[in-house]
């Protein structure tokens, strides 16, 4: 299987409502950046009432131009994919403004406790002050007024990450876990690689045509582009190993050959996908060493 090929050329339309599907249009807010593409995706669901999914970030702008974008319309609930803060702090302000209901999977966490000394990276930039009305486990649904959404808990990117799949049509919000533009991030403590894997090959199981994700365009042919998001990740840990058959025994070290031609404000976020990747390997015993893994210890082979 090759690796994704992914599609870049999206056109936002900040600011506007844009028809996607059948009762679905997304708004794109003004926050483009190297972990959020052209921007963050709010999307509606519905006609006359109707369900928010990840209203974003707390930007006026963006506030304003989905408040224009539901006027004369009843927003029942706000569905919330994961506790990133380019996802859900909007939620208090509209929730406030509407009065729907809040649902997501839980408030954030890490996907493991975090070890003696350990910081997490990803904190500032979680919303720690998110807590749903109703909490959903996996295959929950809420229902409007001629739309209904299931949850699909999708763990890897963060532990309360869900996708949303629109009942009665073949369509899945796959938020930060499936994306055309790029790779998710799975970044310890935050995220799990071992989760991410399994939460891919849940996907594969079901039989959705489109995925409207958290940022960039949709994902067409859904089955293979999954497939091919799989042997990209195999094809990062067989790297893992190969460095590491190498002489290479810091993550730094491989970093700086496996993500040669990445953007080098991505290498953190690299160094940190290798350390999610090392976790995985240390599970399946593959790897070893002294005390828990972090991005400054000493790896080998086992």
């Amino acid at each position: 299987m090759k690796a994704p090929e992914f599609e870049l050329d999206f056109r936002p339309a900040h600011g506007e409502a844009v028809r996607v599907a059948k009762g679905v249009q997304r708004i794109t807010v003004n926050n483009p950046g190297p972990f959020t593409f052209h921007g963050t995706n709010t999307y509606i669901v519905g006609h006359k009432s109707v369900a928010v999914i990840d209203p974003g970030p707390d930007d006026d702008a963006h506030f304003h131009a989905l408040m224009n974008a539901l006027q004369g319309r009843e927003v029942t609930h706000i569905a919330v994919s994961h506790t990133h803060s380019d996802h859900s702090p909007l939620v208090r302000r509209l929730a406030g403004e509407t009065g729907a209901t809040v649902v997501g999977e839980g408030p954030h966490r890490a996907a493991r406790p975090l070890h003696a000394g350990e910081v997490n990276p990803f904190a500032e930039s979680s919303d720690m002050d998110f807590v749903p009305d109703l909490a959903l486990p996996n295959g929950a649904r809420v229902e409007g007024d001629g739309w209904s959404l299931t949850a699909v808990a999708t763990p890897g990117h963060t532990a309360n990450h869900l996708a949303f799949a629109l009942d009665t049509t073949d369509i899945l919000f796959s938020a930060d876990h499936v994306m055309a533009w790029a790779t998710s991030i799975v970044a310890p403590p935050d995220g799990s690689m071992a989760e991410y894997m399994a939460s891919l090959d849940k996907l594969l199981e079901r039989d959705d045509r489109l995925y409207l994700p958290g940022h960039g365009g949709p994902v067409n042919e859904p089955a293979s582009f999954v497939r091919a998001l799989k042997a990209h990740r195999k094809m990062r840990e067989r790297a893992v190993l190969e460095r590491l058959r190498a002489g290479d025994r810091h993550i730094a070290d491989m970093v700086k050959v496996i993500y040669a031609s990445t953007d080098p404000r991505l290498h953190g976020a690299a160094a940190l996908s290798m350390l999610a990747h090392i976790e995985d390997l240390i599970e399946q015993g593959r790897v070893e060493t002294e005390g828990p893994p972090a991005l400054n210890s000493v790896y080998r082979l086992a």
